[in-house]
């Protein structure tokens, strides 16, 4: 990790902040104490000059993001689907880092399709259009098939993009570290795993035919989902820096004037893509981690199409029911029930105590229940529910963050359509449904027929590990069976009953 280059790189940071006028947009929306303002202004301006000068066209923090590259978009794309936290004026400028970026030449995307294809573009591809969306990571051609004349969308990856992430990545792993030493009260947070976890995250989306396989995957989890469509990968197209899929025709999620006048329900809409979101989540434990309204269009029939399959979020069964119960008891405003999943599933430490943090969990949530959203300051809930994990010693979740982002951004896209829709109220039929299926004695069934199926994988081979799971165990009480006076049978006799007790009571189990 370079140092000096990491230190520059989080000034010019800064400095670009400050050059762009983008630091004065921030503190405005999240109105800034006078302290913090004139800090700001003391720490950026005299290294304004070394700043990024961006795009003037552009709105402020926008301009400053753009400059900044890939990671730091990745960033804005999230806050733009919380106009709860940033304001609706600034979720709408941040709303055009999701897919109208400024493209790269079409030509360097014509040659980069041929030389990982390796055949010419004519004999592929007819029409080969200009890009019609521009992200951090890629951008999307439209053109038909040579063969059929189809509609397919091409994505193609930005050149030198690996690079340029792993420069951002290598300034956030510096600043994590400096977080850690010069703020030890953070370490609970394990800035450094997040950091990791995001970097395993965004250079899965460096790899096109990853993303291809997880298209698949989804697609064949969901393929009984009313109301949601997958466009279909062409495979024999795709590769390493492209891919090929089916054109999605439909209205964007962000456009509420097309949407409105195409006489789509946007209440209806939000309802829906909140509810998959869940069900895939709790269901299948694979889930699309990147769902703002850049990667979701409406088809004319309502359905939600989901495409850009680059993020997806996979989750362990365990986990899944974990976070079901703690949703459930919120909805049920069962707050003991909810604090004692957190302490059950190690997310809580043992020493404190249950009742304390059930009391805790009240305050974050009763003043959702009754309010719609518009009544709801999801940043002043954040602010309170992160004050109480930090006073009951709660780490940061690794294998939750991108469960946990995904949720904000999905609701923020739900708000965006229908601003006074009520999360738990949509997610309750979902999380209940998951529950009953996952929680209780059809489930205990379920686990210990798979527990028998493992077991009986290892049937051959029972004889052998029990002889020398007891050769172990008698080499090891032998000396003490000696030094108390108990003969050699009585030890073996002991061991054998003991160990086919154990045996039968695994088969039981």
């Amino acid at each position: 990790m370079r140092g000096p280059h990491n230190i520059f790189r989080l000034i010019r940071t800064g400095a670009t902040f400050e050059r762009t006028g983008a630091m004065n947009v921030i503190l405005n929306a999240y109105q800034a104490p006078v302290g913090l303002r004139l800090a700001a202004k003391i720490l950026g301006w005299p290294f304004q000059w070394l700043g990024y000068k961006g795009d003037p066209a552009m709105p402020p923090v926008t301009r400053a993001l753009t400059a900044l590259g890939p990671a730091y978009i990745k960033f804005g794309q999230i806050l733009s689907t919380r106009p709860d936290v940033v304001g609706d004026e600034l979720a709408v400028q941040l709303r055009v880092l999701q897919d109208k970026l400024p493209p790269f030449p079409i030509e360097e995307a014509q040659k980069m399709i041929e030389a990982e294809l390796e055949r010419p573009l004519a004999s592929m591809f007819q029409d080969f259009s200009a890009p019609v969306a521009a992200a951090s990571i890629a951008q999307v051609h439209r053109a038909k098939l040579a063969s059929d004349g189809a509609d397919v969308a091409v994505k193609v990856l930005r050149p030198g993009i690996e690079r340029a992430f792993r420069r951002d990545i290598d300034a956030f792993y510096f600043a994590a570290r400096m977080v850690e030493v010069l703020a030890p009260g953070a370490r609970r947070l394990r800035p450094l795993d997040v950091i990791a976890h995001f970097e395993g995250v965004v250079l899965g989306e460096l790899d096109l035919r990853l993303e291809s396989s997880a298209a698949g995957e989804f697609a064949a989890n969901t393929e009984s989902d009313e109301g949601f469509q997958l466009p279909k990968i062409n495979w024999s197209l795709s590769g390493k820096n492209v891919m090929t899929m089916d054109w999605a025709e439909g209205i964007s999620a962000g456009d509420n004037a097309a949407l409105d006048a195409a006489g789509h329900d946007r209440r209806r809409i939000g309802e829906r893509i909140l509810q998959l979101f869940l069900s895939h989540a709790l269901r299948d434990g694979f889930f699309h981690a990147d769902l703002h309204q850049g990667n979701i269009k409406i088809a004319a029939n309502g359905d939600v199409i989901a495409y850009d399959f680059g993020i997806m979020g996979r989750i362990d069964e365990y986990t899944r029911r974990v976070y079901a119960e703690i949703l459930f008891g919120f909805i049920r405003r069962d707050y003991k029930r909810v604090a004692e999943v957190h302490f059950e599933a190690g997310y809580v430490p043992a020493d404190k105590d249950v009742d304390e943090f059930a009391r805790a969990l009240r305050a974050v949530g009763e003043p959702i229940f009754g309010m719609d959203a518009t009544q709801i300051s999801m940043g002043r809930v954040l602010t309170y529910l992160f004050d109480v994990t930090e006073q009951f010693g709660m780490e940061t979740r690794t294998e939750l963050i991108l469960l946990q982002r995904t949720m904000v951004v999905v609701e923020g896209v739900a708000r965006s359509l229908h601003p006074q829709i009520n999360i738990w109220e949509v997610a309750k039929p979902i999380v209940e449904d998951y529950i009953k299926q996952s929680i209780g004695p059809k489930a205990l069934l379920k686990d210990l027929l798979k527990t028998a199926r493992v077991l009986s994988r290892f049937g051959p081979k029972l004889p052998q590990l029990a002889e020398a799971a007891l050769i172990r165990t008698y080499n090891t009480a032998q000396p003490s069976a000696q030094k108390y006076g108990i003969k050699k049978r009585w030890l073996l006799l002991a061991l054998l009953v003991g160990g086919g007790g154990g045996w039968l009571a695994a088969h039981l189990i």
